[in-house]
């Protein structure tokens, strides 16, 4: 008999967590992520399978029946809306349980250099915020191409992942060579506060993606070296549930999908 899984939507280093924590107790479960980088956060383990490449709609529905899915577990990045709402939508229509894994904002302390928070990049490059800055973009490369019309308004370097996608696109969206950086987080503050001192940044604009995402890093180093950092907001998604707690995501996953025997 096929055993029916769990549907873990990855690609972050909670999710990696994550399926170890499920992997422990023998609950079969697929994970899914876009790059065949991101395969390597994870355990290597009969209960767990690895799937690579984007979901469409109708792809999905195939994915589910094809893989059993008794329940959906989403702790993908809190800025992957697509998916999540995607993943919402077929679980209400298919009565399939949903749980989001939404990891920990960072505190947000009172600081002695300017935070601005905005809700959008729409909003950050409609201002004035970034003119006549040496601006650090930590944004992703899929926010990129909205910066180009600033490209001769400002001096913009991008951080971005080392793939050949990221690459492309912050290369198209008017980012020369010598201001793009590629690398894989974590990133450490002292790597961190170096960069922005070699560069010679006067601004710095990040996602609201918590510790995790480097958050709480580029806060301190921000605070050191007494430069501005622009933070953009975390879309507004209403999840039908949702935590940050492991102890909870477990009994979830207990409730839903039972445990395998290793060769099953």
């Amino acid at each position: 008999m096929i055993s029916e899984r769990l549907w873990l939507i990855g690609g972050t280093t909670e999710s990696a967590e994550l399926a170890a924590a499920i992997a422990s107790l023998s609950q079969p479960c697929t994970i899914t992520v876009t790059t065949q980088a991101a395969q390597t956060l994870y355990p290597k383990t009969p209960v767990l399978q690895v799937w690579v490449g984007r979901l469409d709609a109708d792809q999905l529905e195939q994915f589910l029946q094809e893989q059993r899915i008794a329940a959906i577990l989403d702790a993908s990045h809190p800025y992957a809306v697509e998916i999540s709402k995607m993943a919402m939508r077929v679980a209400t229509k298919r009565q399939i349980p949903y749980l989001r894994f939404e990891r920990l904002a960072v505190d947000k302390p009172t600081e002695s250099f300017p935070v601005i928070s905005l809700n959008s990049f729409e909003a950050l490059v409609a201002g004035d915020y970034l003119y006549q800055q040496r601006v650090l973009l930590t944004v992703g490369y899929k926010a990129l191409p909205l910066f180009q019309n600033w490209q001769d308004k400002a001096t913009l370097f991008a951080r971005i992942l080392p793939a050949v996608t990221s690459l492309e696109t912050a290369i198209a969206s008017g980012f020369s060579p010598n201001r793009i950086i590629a690398l894989r987080p974590p990133i450490t503050a002292e790597l961190e506060k170096a960069l922005w001192q070699q560069w010679n940044i006067s601004l710095v604009v990040t996602k609201a993606s918590g510790r995790a995402g480097g958050e709480e890093i580029k806060r301190i180093v921000a605070a050191q070296l007494g430069i501005p950092l622009i933070i953009i907001a975390r879309p507004a998604i209403d999840y039908p549930q949702q935590t940050s707690d492991l102890s909870v995501v477990l009994e979830f996953c207990k409730r839903y999908v039972a445990p395998v025997s290793v060769g099953s």
